[in-house]
C-alpha cells in the first residue's frame, strides 16, 4: 500500500514564523476532510485505478501528514544569492549553516514546540548534507547533551563549525538520513556531501542505514541534475514516503528539491491547489 501515491494533496497550509530569509516551514495533510469530503487526486502510480487520474477518495488511515523544512541560511547562500556563479567556489564544499541560520533554526525550534507539531512528529527524514542535517538535529533534536554511556548525541559538540553545545538524542523523534531528498545534484561544491562515516562520527544518534555508499557517488564534477531528473526523483522520495508506517512526518531538505518536487506533485492537483503547491521556497 503506497499512502501517497494514493492521496495526492488536498490541503496545504504554510506556517510562516517570524525568523529570517532562509529556513521556511510548509505542512503538506493528506486528504482534507471538509463539507466537500475527503477528495484526492491520484495519477502518481500506474496500478490505481481512478479512472486515469480522476478524483478518488481515500481513507484517512490511508493518508498523512507532512512537514517540510528548508534548511538554515548555510555559507553558501550569503554569496550565491547576490551571485549564482559563488557556488562553484570549492570553500562552499558541503556548506554548514551560519549564525543566522543556526538563529532560523532556534526560532523553528521554539514553534514547533509551542505549537504542539513537535509531540505529533513521528519520524524526520533528512538530506544527508551537513547544512541539513544540522537543521534537523537543531529543530527536532533534545535538549543539551550530557556524557553518558547508555545514549548517543544526535550532534556532537562543535560540529561543522557550528559553535554549538551537543544536542542530546532523548526525547526527540527519530531522524533518518536518505539520499532521495538531497539538493541537486552535481557541478556546485556545496551540494557534494562528505562520507558518512565521517557524518556518523557528527551525528552519531542519527540513522545513516538507508544509504548505500559511504562515499558520494550521486554527485559528478562535470553533469548537473537536470530540472526533469530532480522532479522525478521527488517523485520517486514522496511514493516511498508511502511505504512508511509513520502518519507524521518532518522531511527537512533544500530549496531547489522542494520546488520541483512540489511542482511535479500539483501536476495531479486542482488546478489552485498546484499554484499553491509550485510557490518557490523564497529565501
Amino acid at each position: 500500500m503506497s499512502t501517497v501515491t494514493a492521496g495526492v494533496k488536498c490541503s496545504i497550509s504554510t506556517s510562516r514564523p517570524s525568523f529570517a530569509s532562509s529556513l521556511r516551514f510548509r505542512r503538506v495533510s493528506f486528504p482534507l476532510l471538509s463539507p466537500r469530503s475527503a477528495l484526492c487526486f491520484s495519477g502518481l502510480s500506474e496500478t490505481m485505478d481512478c479512472g486515469g487520474g480522476g478524483p478518488c477518495v481515500f481513507p484517512l488511515h490511508r493518508c498523512k501528514t507532512i512537514h517540510l523544512v528548508r534548511h538554515g541560511q548555510g555559507i553558501h547562500n550569503v554569496e550565491g544569492d547576490k551571485n549564482y556563479d559563488a557556488y562553484m567556489k570549492s570553500e562552499y564544499f558541503d556548506a554548514h549553516i551560519t549564525p543566522l541560520g543556526w538563529q532560523e533554526v532556534d526560532n523553528l525550534r521554539k514553534h514547533v514546540h509551542d505549537s504542539g507539531i513537535m509531540k505529533k512528529i513521528d519520524l524526520v527524514i533528512v538530506s544527508p548534507l551537513l547544512r541539513t542535517l544540522q537543521t534537523a538535529v537543531g529543530v527536532f533534536g533534545g535538549e543539551g547533551y550530557t556524557d553518558r554511556t547508555d545514549v548517543l548525541p544526535l550532534m556532537v559538540e562543535n560540529a561543522g563549525n557550528s559553535n554549538r553545545a551537543a544536542i542530546s538524542s532523548l526525547n526527540c523523534p527519530p531522524i533518518v538520513a536518505f539520499e532521495l531528498c538531497r539538493e541537486r545534484m552535481g557541478v556546485h561544491p556545496c551540494d557534494k556531501r562528505r562520507s558518512i562515516s565521517e557524518y556518523q562520527s557528527l551525528f552519531p544518534a542519527i540513522d545513516f542505514s538507508l544509504i548505500d555508499s559511504n562515499e558520494d557517488t550521486w554527485w559528478k564534477t562535470d553533469v548537473r541534475e537536470t530540472k526533469e531528473e530532480i522532479a522525478c526523483r521527488g517523485l520517486k522520495f514522496m511514493n516511498w514516503l508511502g511505504t512508511r508506517k509513520e502518519k507524521e512526518i518532518a522531511i527537512v531538505t533544500h530549496r531547489a528539491f522542494l520546488f520541483h518536487t512540489l511542482g511535479a506533485f500539483g501536476n495531479y492537483s486542482h488546478h489552485l491547489e498546484k499554484k499553491e503547491l509550485s510557490k518557490p521556497v523564497t529565501g
